[in-house]
């Protein structure tokens, strides 16, 4: 996470940003590409995305409620997979909104697109990125995933996950077949 100071306005400005009822409601961030988001090409280096979209999940725990239980058992979230479709380059000073949002989960994992959307100016409303994300909340003492249905219990959603879309079980099955393939390929 090398976002320090939009990480920092994000945690205080958290609170007072309504809270967010999952699986039904989206975090929505503005932000705008500064010159330390450029790579070589002059427009938003591709590791930046993934650093910004560590952002909207952060906002998602916090509104959700599911941050207070994170912090209070001290557990950890981990990104177990990812995959980042661009469309349209974001260049120096686009004003640009992230919109998370969570698309399904299974006992230890959640599922979460995120979209950037150009904000304002002749491309408003159009998509820059688009990700889908997958994560987990870890438990280090217990040395496992927590499950998904008792942190939503936390939250208050007793409601069982959204079905997932052919999208979604597309990059399920890509992301078992990465895990399955493991490094014993590389050598051959």
């Amino acid at each position: 996470m090398n976002l320090w100071l939009r990480l920092f306005w994000l945690l205080i400005t958290a609170p007072f940003r309504p809270k967010l009822v999952l699986p039904e409601q989206t975090s929505v961030l503005t932000f705008r590409v500064f010159p330390h988001d450029l790579d070589p090409s002059l427009h938003m280096n591709n590791g930046r995305y993934l650093a910004i979209m560590d952002l909207g999940r952060i906002d998602l725990l916090i509104r959700s409620g599911i941050g207070r239980a994170v912090w209070r058992n001290k557990w950890t979230p981990v990104a177990n997979a990812a995959i980042v479709r661009f469309r349209r380059e974001l260049r120096l000073f686009d004003r640009y909104r992230l919109e998370t949002r969570t698309l399904a989960w299974f006992e230890s994992a959640v599922i979460i697109e995120q979209t950037f959307v150009f904000a304002g100016g002749e491309r408003d409303g159009q998509i820059a990125a688009r990700a889908i994300f997958k994560g987990a909340i870890y438990d280090r003492s217990a040395r496992r995933y927590v499950s998904v249905t008792d942190l939503m219990d936390t939250i208050g959603v007793a409601q069982a996950s959204p079905a997932p879309t052919a999208e979604v079980e597309a990059f399920l099955a890509a992301d078992r077949a990465m895990r399955d393939t493991g490094r014993t390929d590389l050598n051959a």
